[in-house]
Formats: C-alpha cells, structure tokens, sequence
C-alpha cells in the first residue's frame, strides 16, 4: 500500500463550499468531499490542484490560499487507504459558476459528476452526511 498525496479547494463563497457526492456501498454512505485530486512526481500542490480543476471542470482557479496538510487514514468499499491532503481555498475566475447550484464535471476516467455548494450546516448533526478528509469540518469552522 502507498500513502497518496492529493490536493483539494474548497472554493468557499457566501458560506458554502463546493463538494462532489460520493457513495460508499459497503459502508451505505453517502459522504461529501471537496474538487482536487493527486499530486503527480515533481508538481507542486498549487499547480496540481490548477490542473486537476482546469481537467475536471474546464475553467481556472486563481487566488488560491493554502490552509492546511491533513492526514486521512480510511476504508473506502473494504479497502484501507492513507492520504496526505494539502487543502486550499481559492476562487474561479469565471465567477458566473458561483451563480449555478450545481457544476458538471467530468472524473480523469470519463466518468461524469455533479458538484453541489453545501453550507457547512449541512455536515453537522447525527444523521448528517461526512465531510471528507477526517478533520476537514473542524479545520473550515476555524479558518473560514
């Protein structure tokens, strides 16, 4: 097994943050993560972090401001992963998407997905869905 190093934006605006749902079937879960994706040998997390959302949702990032490296040990449909997560805040420069509900976007496999700004709120509670990485609820509650 290999620790995985990922970069994600969080993209906060008027109290939301942009996710992408995702579904553990082993689990039963609905959870919720911010855009990003992995850091290839010799790049940067800004610059990982500009290419993983210039590929999944055709548009660039600019201002982005590192907040914090989070550790994320987990099991996602029975297999045990381990991730090193740089975690950004940044804005679009087509500020129009701030205006859409959702934004489509397409995975580095082709698969397709659909992103929802959710309100922090929206991840507190018993019966709430996870925000993942581990830590990441708390670490926004502090910083934004």
């Amino acid at each position: 097994m290999n620790i995985r190093p990922i970069v994600i934006c969080v993209f906060s605006h008027n109290g939301r943050i942009l996710t992408v749902e995702g579904y553990d079937p082993l689990k039963r879960q609905i959870f919720y993560r911010p855009l990003g994706g992995g850091i290839e040998f010799g790049e940067f997390s800004q610059d990982a972090l500009m290419r993983e959302i210039r590929e999944e949702l055709n548009t660039a990032v600019t201002g982005l401001r590192y907040l914090a490296t989070l550790e994320n040990i987990f099991t996602f449909s029975g297999q045990p992963g381990h991730e090193i997560v740089q975690v950004y805040d940044g804005r679009f420069e087509d500020t129009t998407l701030y205006r859409r509900p959702v934004l489509k976007g397409l995975e580095d496999n082709g698969q397709p997905f659909t992103a929802f700004w959710k309100s922090l709120s929206d991840f507190e509670g018993k019966n709430a869905p996870p925000l993942y990485p581990d830590g990441l609820l708390e670490l926004l509650r502090q910083q934004l």
